[in-house]
């Protein structure tokens, strides 16, 4: 950690206040209730949603004003109660909440009065972690740090996420997504925790369907944790631990519990760089739990060609997930219990999709040259390049194949074109509509040189 970060305990509180203007900005989003199927959506671009206040009525006679009548607009004493405890419930802790202004409607608080939903949040920083369905959730801080879990769910709420070699029936029922105490009860005050994403812990709210389990918390100072912070310093001090930390590497450690397992990588922001890989056992103490000594002696085991088999699929992009059944065969070590464990970390970088037919365009401006991080060309979801298109050209989504051809014809220059078509790349499934995915970043040519040794 660079030497500016080790502060005094009294100088880093000073520095947190000094922060939290730069750190945390309220946001404030208004939908108006023009008819039933209007949707009310909160995002953070960084971080989780924190919402403060929520509002569904009128409290003032500007807001939504277009076009209604006086009358509809008269009232500004309008409130339906619990309104703020109801949208903290569905979106505290989540990256993204979308709420149809269906659920606030009854009962009418002001009968006749045009109404309108109304939110103040904040974004709070936060280290978030998914767990496909009978995978391990692992939370984790640094010495002297401990666990507050902002919010947890468990169910399904897109279909991207955890879909590994699932049928599309698995995946189909995106509104199961429920909020959980459970994280929070067994993993608060704690330096690490593990929960299952299992039925059996939170119950199961979609049958049929295949879940996740979704955590966001931030580590606080022991001390910090003890005397409850005010929620002021609480966020300027976890604003200072995200820049201390944005460039530390981050560790994702799956369990191989069964045939299932997904070992999944995410990034908040940028694309993902892998570090290193092991898929065996390095450490007896790593997913120990309920195994014998014999099965955790060997901490000699590691499967050839893991860091590799990782980069080609993960290197570039937002998410990646992987089957740990790619990696069991031949066995490293039979009769050792093991594990797929990776370090990576989050490249700034910029992401373009272009739909099959049109053409991607990189750019750098002057002085600066592309260096692509990865390009993919196929499909690995059902709502990217999407509009007007039939089902049956979006089903296949395990056909997004890795490309070199687009580093090849882009990297040192300032500009780029790149068709997306199978002329170009060649068709890995067919019948199915395409799109190609790119990740680069504008380096000097210097720095871009360096990165390509």
């Amino acid at each position: 950690m660079p030497s500016c970060f080790k502060l005094s305990s009294a100088l880093l509180l000073a520095a947190m206040c000094f922060l939290i203007t730069e750190v945390v900005s309220a946001e404030q989003m208004t939908t108006c209730d023009s008819d039933r199927f209007v949707v009310h959506r909160l995002n953070c671009d960084y971080g989780v949603i924190n919402v403060q206040q929520a509002l569904y009525g009128r409290s003032s006679s500007l807001v939504c004003a277009d076009g209604r009548p006086p009358q509809q607009l008269s009232n500004t004493q309008c409130e339906r109660q619990g309104t703020t405890d109801e949208l903290s419930s569905r979106c505290n802790g989540k990256k993204t909440c979308v709420v149809n202004t269906d659920a606030f409607r009854n009962p009418d608080p002001c009968f006749g009065t045009f109404k309108y939903l109304q939110t103040n949040f904040t974004c709070l920083p936060a280290i978030t972690v998914v767990a496909c369905e009978e995978s391990l959730a692992r939370l984790f801080c640094d010495v002297g740090q401990v666990i507050s879990v902002y919010g947890a769910d468990y169910g399904r709420r897109d279909q991207t996420t955890c879909i590994y070699k699932r049928p599309a029936s698995q995946i189909q029922n995106v509104d199961c997504l429920r909020p959980t105490e459970l994280v929070a009860s067994r993993c608060n005050g704690k330096n690490s925790c593990t929960v299952a994403a299992r039925n059996d812990v939170f119950g199961d709210p979609c049958g049929g369907t295949y879940k996740y389990l979704e955590v966001a918390y931030t580590c606080v100072y022991m001390d910090s944790y003890r005397v409850r912070l005010s929620a002021v310093l609480l966020l300027a001090a976890t604003g200072l631990l995200l820049t201390a930390v944005s460039d530390s590497v981050d560790r994702v450690t799956t369990c191989d519990n069964n045939v299932w397992q997904v070992h999944r990588l995410y990034c908040d922001h940028g694309v993902i760089n892998v570090t290193g890989s092991l898929y065996g056992r390095s450490n007896s103490l790593v997913c120990a739990e309920g195994k014998s000594h014999k099965r955790l002696a060997n901490t000699k085991c590691s499967q050839q060609g893991t860091v590799d088999k990782v980069k080609t699929s993960c290197n570039g992009k937002k998410s990646c997930e992987l089957g740990l059944s790619d990696f069991r065969t031949p066995d490293p070590c039979v009769g050792t219990f093991k594990y797929l464990q990776t370090n990576f970390t989050c490249l700034e970088a910029i992401t373009v999709v272009t739909c099959e037919g049109s053409v991607a365009y990189l750019y750098c401006g002057m002085g600066h040259v592309i260096t692509v991080y990865a390009a993919d060309y196929g499909r690995r979801d059902q709502t990217t390049c999407s509009f007007r298109r039939a089902p049956r050209e979006l089903k296949n989504v395990t056909c997004l194949q890795p490309t070199p051809l687009v580093a090849q014809m882009c990297n040192g220059r300032s500009s780029c074109s790149v068709a997306a078509s199978n002329a170009v790349f060649k068709d890995p499934c067919k019948g199915t509509y395409k799109y190609l995915e790119i990740s680069y970043a504008c380096k000097s040519p210097e720095a871009h040189h360096q990165a390509l040794l």
